[in-house]
């Protein structure tokens, strides 16, 4: 039998699968029907790992032992298809790499919030001097976080398409935040085939493994109740009390597992309801590895938020600019919207992920005197809003969009770009978008 593995993908995750491979003996061959980075190239000739760009070797590729696929690759693929036909098992980068772990694992998911919980519950551990790591879907890639060598926890932020192809992999505690549409694209625009890929992530769990999750969310406690957990549940909600868990009281998280803990929602340092959210999900996670509630208030309250998310940057005679770019989906935009106070100058648009533009109307219609749309095709938002929202510039720059919605803003009003869009008509990443926008804005 083949003892070669084929990394399809040269990103972060595939070139970390083929470090983690290489390093365990296999013979490894990465394929990228694209072009890889200058980085990837170095980082895999250093390691004398065979790799090709710009097409596939479909000959050499059918013969693999296994296959490690890139989540950015759909499953629809007609290399994928073949694969499958030829028999060869197909993985995800998160799977090779559980093989080769005896961390503790904390994965995170969730339509919203991950990228923020996962950096908290990061956070948190180190603050208690624990040997933690976070990795997947922000910061290394799993494999090549083990590949550097193994840590005591591993937190991990784990998007849909990354537990796709899982086949043994399990966490010790699981986060689910919330499940709302998103990447429908990718799923033959049926929710039920995106719920049930997010629910991936407690298929191999026992009854010595814990599921936190949102009691308020309607799509998560429809399926823990259609669906035999033998986990142990830890709810978190801001609408009702729960015995085990956490919930909100009087403006206070109360933390209820092996200790009691309370916290002001004042004393912490992200705001928002949604951050209250992520807070309760991170604090439940530190408190069931015993770390003390001091060292858990501590953190939540010095915490520093990530880049491109709910971001202040500056204030221009009397306006505010709030930079949200990693709001791709039209929840995250949601949330964007409820945290900001009014009115707002709002940029929004990109490359539409299957957006129900409905669900935002009634917030838009209270907070947001003007749109500038930013993106190439932006029909779908014009007809969402163009009865309720008046102007609605355009823009094919972040420079333009600066420049049209501060021309908008009244004093005292703030911009807020949020998408709820991808970058990728305009863009090259979120990052780049959010990158271009802060720009622009420091250039007024």
């Amino acid at each position: 039998m083949s003892n070669e593995i084929v990394v399809l993908g040269g990103g972060e995750s595939g070139v970390g699968a083929a470090r983690l491979a290489k390093l365990k003996g296999f013979n490894v061959f990465v394929s990228d029907s694209g072009k890889l980075s200058d980085k990837a190239k170095n980082v895999l000739t250093l390691n004398e790992i065979e790799w090709e760009e710009g097409s596939h070797n479909e000959e050499r590729i059918l013969v693999a032992a296994e296959v490690i696929k890139s989540p950015g690759i759909p499953e629809n693929a007609a290399l994928i298809q073949k694969i499958r036909a030829a028999s060869i098992s197909i993985i995800s980068e998160i799977e090779f790499a559980y093989r080769y772990t005896s961390a503790k694992i904390i994965a995170i998911t969730g339509s919203n919030g991950k990228t923020t919980t996962t950096m908290l519950c990061n956070h948190v551990f180190k603050r208690a001097g624990l040997n933690a790591e976070m990795a997947g879907n922000v910061g290394d890639s799993m494999a090549g976080m083990i590949a550097d060598g193994d840590k005591d926890y591993l937190i991990l932020e784990l998007s849909s398409f990354q537990l796709d192809d899982i086949v043994e992999f399990k966490p010790d505690i699981a986060i689910i935040l919330n499940i709302t549409p998103d990447h429908l694209d990718r799923y033959d625009y049926d929710f039920e085939k995106y719920v049930n890929s997010k629910f991936q992530i407690i298929k191999n769990q026992g009854k010595e493994d814990v599921l936190i999750y949102n009691l308020d969310d309607p799509v998560i406690v429809k399926e823990i109740q259609k669906r035999n957990i033998p986990s142990k549940l830890y709810p978190f909600s801001i609408l009702e009390k729960v015995e085990k868990g956490g919930y909100l009281e009087n403006e206070t998280i109360i933390i209820n597992n092996k200790q009691q803990f309370t916290m002001s929602i004042h004393e912490i340092a992200l705001k928002g309801r949604h951050n209250t959210y992520n807070t309760m999900a991170s604090s439940i996670a530190g408190s069931l590895v015993n770390i003390r509630k001091e060292t858990i208030k501590e953190s939540l309250s010095d915490f520093q938020n990530i880049p491109h998310r709910l971001e202040f940057v500056s204030k221009v005679n009397g306006v505010e600019f709030y930079n949200d770019s990693k709001a791709t989906n039209i929840n995250s935009t949601w949330y964007a919207l409820e945290t900001i106070e009014g009115p707002l100058v709002w940029i929004v648009g990109g490359v539409d992920k299957g957006n129900d533009y409905s669900m935002i109307s009634k917030m838009v219609s209270e907070k947001v005197n003007s749109i500038v749309c930013l993106g190439k095709d932006n029909k779908k938002i014009v007809d969402a809003f163009d009865d309720i929202v008046e102007p609605i510039e355009y823009a094919l720059t972040a420079e333009e969009a600066v420049e049209k919605a501060y021309e908008l803003a009244r004093n005292g009003e703030k911009v807020l770009l949020s998408p709820a869009c991808a970058s990728f008509d305009l863009f090259e990443s979120y990052e780049d978008r959010g990158d271009k926008f802060k720009k622009a804005v420091k250039a007024l």
